[in-house]
């Protein structure tokens, strides 16, 4: 990768890194207000659980991105010949996924052999919904 798109993606995990940063946690509502409160609304506790699960899972995968994109500016840093380069077969990685994932350490061949093909499930056909 040449010294322009080198700064380009500096750039652009610098950005992200600190869009993460403003963006911080969302905040997890408790499920009850006043402990003393009993009964109430009996749809508003499932509800709040439902809340704080998507906000827990969000802050969950926002930390995570956060953590990659960390280690992508210090590899970016410590090694700038890698950078772009595919961790298992050292092949360049495609530049429009390094422009929609930065932070990617391996090409799509090689991530797709990486991921848990049970936990993705098999791929939907149209004909799986008639």
């Amino acid at each position: 990768m040449e010294g322009d798109e080198l700064t380009h993606f500096r750039r652009v995990l610098r950005e992200r890194r600190q869009a993460l940063l403003d963006e911080g946690d969302v905040p997890i509502e408790r499920i009850r207000k006043d402990p003393s409160e009993v009964g109430g609304d009996e749809d508003e506790q499932p509800l709040t659980e439902m809340s704080q699960a998507l906000a827990s899972s969000r802050n969950r995968a926002r930390a995570a991105e956060l953590k990659q994109v960390e280690e992508a500016i210090s590899r970016l840093e410590a090694d700038p010949e890698m950078f772009g380069l595919c961790s298992t077969c050292e092949e360049p990685i495609a530049r429009r996924r390094l422009e929609a994932m930065p932070h990617a350490r391996m090409c799509v061949a090689c991530q797709s052999v990486v991921e848990d093909p049970v936990k993705r499930g098999p791929r939907k056909k149209l004909t799986d919904f008639v």
